[in-house]
């Protein structure tokens, strides 16, 4: 299995209580200098959890001292510790410095007037070699239609339409969650009912994120929309969200629930199944299937048709075959979005 990542429980209350007062201060008014920069709660969010993992780390083994204090051999013990002793990837080992370095930036910029000496030595210390440690699942049909197949068998229509929504509307993680049910009405249907069209989504990006309209492949979506929609009819569950938490309707699923749905989706196709996985899978199908990348680069709301080349997991020999047969060149019939 591929994609391993090593995950820690580390910031718990209890630690988080004995942190450095000054730190926990610190980090307090850079989030909210985030948030005045109109950043997501979600990067707000990131933000916060990675910091709070080197003051956690400070509080146990650099005698709690404050952030501004951190001189470079603090940062090269930090690091250490988070490659040797806490088993984390070099890439993750530069994402947690670069939380620091942005608010050492802050530090720096913002906060002159009380830190006047204060200069950011983060980035002084080189990372880690980024050495790729996690395998990429790549998955196929097959296994598409096998996850799909068991969650109806086991009647987890809510999990089996989630699964659906990513692997045929592409979305992020986190916008998944959040479709309501008036984004698959009948008058959200374009393309003579080819692809459904939501409301504008917020997703992913600085200043709060871009708000786009996005699309779902219809009919291959469709019949798991239609079973989930009749087990909320059944249990007479009234939700505006097409994902609303079990014990609160009036509220959304979020990132943890839907890594548990992942677990799921893994266990049931023997690989591991992450939801950018199925990003990658969506775009290899429409490319597969004929479509220009310039339709692709508009699908996903991307800003050019590279991200294309970046996300299609076909292989060179599978993109050649559609156009030979019998040892000569021959041009595939054109499909339309009604195939699909």
């Amino acid at each position: 299995m591929g994609r391993k990542t090593q995950m820690n429980s580390l910031t718990t209350p209890e630690l988080l209580a004995k942190v450095n007062p000054e730190n926990k201060e610190l980090l307090q008014e850079f989030l909210d200098y985030l948030r005045s920069m109109q950043r997501s709660e979600g990067t707000i969010s990131g933000y916060e959890h990675d910091i709070s993992i080197a003051f956690v780390w400070a509080l146990q083994y650099n005698n709690n001292l404050p952030f501004v204090e951190w001189k470079k051999r603090h940062i090269i013990k930090y690091q250490n510790w988070l490659l040797n002793e806490n088993k984390n990837s070099p890439a993750r080992i530069r994402r947690l410095k670069a939380a620091l370095s942005s608010m050492g930036n802050y530090v720096e910029a913002i906060l002159d007037d009380d830190y006047p000496n204060y200069r950011n030595i983060i980035n002084k210390i080189e990372s880690p070699v980024n050495n790729p440690v996690r395998e990429k699942t790549i998955l196929t049909e097959e296994d598409v239609n096998k996850i799909l197949s068991t969650l109806v068998e086991l009647k987890k229509y809510k999990q089996a339409c989630f699964f659906a929504l990513a692997v045929f509307g592409g979305r992020r993680k986190a916008e998944l969650c959040r479709f309501r049910m008036d984004d698959f009405t009948p008058d959200r249907l374009i393309c003579d009912g080819a692809l459904y069209k939501s409301k504008p989504l917020k997703t992913k990006g600085r200043g709060g994120g871009k708000m786009l309209e996005c699309y779902t492949l219809a009919k291959r979506f469709q019949p798991y929309l239609d079973l989930w929609i009749e087990e909320r009819k059944e249990k007479n569950i009234d939700s505006e969200w097409l994902f609303p938490q079990k014990n609160d309707p009036s509220n959304h699923i979020g990132i943890t629930t839907a890594n548990s749905y992942a677990k799921t989706f893994s266990r049931i196709a023997e690989k591991e199944v992450y939801m950018h996985s199925l990003r990658h899978r969506l775009c290899s199908y429409l490319s597969e299937s004929g479509l220009p990348d310039s339709f692709i680069q508009r699908f996903f709301g991307w800003s050019s048709c590279d991200l294309v080349q970046v996300y299609d997991d076909s292989s060179k020999d599978d993109k050649f075959a559609k156009f030979f047969k019998d040892g000569e060149i021959s041009i595939p019939s054109q499909k339309g979005l009604n195939d699909l």
